[in-house]
């Protein structure tokens, strides 16, 4: 299988899994990430989710020898099936964990650009590359890139193809932490255990407000955030953590 998957307590582990490919995406991988994070998504024991590869590369893009194989009649081509999985990965209500490990390149960065935090090994390398073999990005090298990191540091991975290393894209935003090779899987799974004793309806929603904001002024953005406070009001969680403050002990929430 291309794709391995674990659970462990609340993190849910997606691994790229084909090493002697540089962990290069295929349909296959594809069709079952995106199946798996839909199974995930209403699972209430998974509250976050966090994705690595196996062997030195996290993902080195996608697999050309599969993105022009013709299809039939009402399936979907190699881009369809990329789309689908980016747009599922960047909308996710749950928080992603990218754990990066040894190269991250065209599709393995676009991956790394859908995920809200990104902690990576030291040996850990960022770059576009699609300019290496005059392939165009389609999911979000070029249109969230810029986004992330300075626009001219975004524009040399882009023109260039070369990689940057984990400490250097730190510097730019990109990455969150920059850990020992050898502890960043154990280093992904404390941070996601922490990020599973919060509420999960305040992360959704903060979620949802934040990846919004960005393509609003910072008015429509703060009423955005108004109208979801006042959703959020009634919501269990928020009343068992007011309790809990005041009892001065430590919540249940219920993720409703």
């Amino acid at each position: 299988m291309s794709v391995s998957l674990a659970v462990n307590g609340p993190v849910g582990w997606i691994t790229f899994d084909r090493p002697k490919a540089m962990n290069a995406l295929s349909v296959e991988m594809l069709q079952n990430m995106t199946s798996q994070l839909e199974a995930w998504r209403t699972d209430p024991a998974i509250r976050v989710v966090a994705m690595t590869g196996n062997g030195p590369a996290f993902c080195a893009g996608a697999d050309l020898k599969q993105a022009g194989a013709p299809v039939g009649p009402g399936e979907l081509d190699f881009l369809d099936n990329i789309i689908v999985f980016f747009n599922l990965l960047r909308s996710y209500p749950k928080p992603v964990i990218a754990a990066v490990n040894g190269l991250a390149l065209a599709g393995g960065l676009e991956t790394v650009l859908c995920c809200d935090i990104v902690i990576a090994g030291q040996s850990a390398k960022f770059g576009d590359a699609h300019s290496n073999f005059g392939v165009f990005p389609g999911g979000g090298g070029a249109a969230i890139l810029p986004r992330k990191i300075p626009a001219n540091v975004a524009k040399y991975l882009l023109f260039t193809g070369d990689a940057l290393p984990a400490e250097e894209m730190k510097t730019y935003g990109l990455v969150n932490e920059v850990v020992a090779d050898g502890e960043l899987i154990a280093r992904v799974q404390a941070f996601g255990e922490k990020l599973a004793q919060k509420s999960p309806v305040v992360l959704i929603r903060m979620k949802r407000v934040a990846n919004a904001a960005a393509d609003k002024t910072a008015g429509d953005a703060l009423r955005d955030e108004e109208l979801e406070l006042r959703s959020h009001q009634r919501s269990y969680d928020i009343k068992e953590g007011l309790a809990a403050f005041a009892e001065k002990r430590k919540p249940q929430f219920k993720g409703y």
